[in-house]
């Protein structure tokens, strides 16, 4: 069985790859922001450099 311990982060237009452990979880899925997590409703981006969510 593989375990998996990196994914691309939950939100459509977001290029990072996150850790399972590290992540923010929301109803199942992993973002790699809170802005990612709260769909950009307050908060512009993820603050990642090269990411332009």
């Amino acid at each position: 069985m593989t375990t998996v311990t990196q994914m691309k982060c939950a939100c459509p237009n977001c290029l990072c790859i996150v850790s399972v452990e590290k992540a923010i979880n929301k109803d199942g899925k992993y973002y790699c922001s809170e802005g990612c997590a709260e769909g950009h409703q307050t908060l512009k981006g993820c603050g990642h450099n090269g990411c332009g969510c």
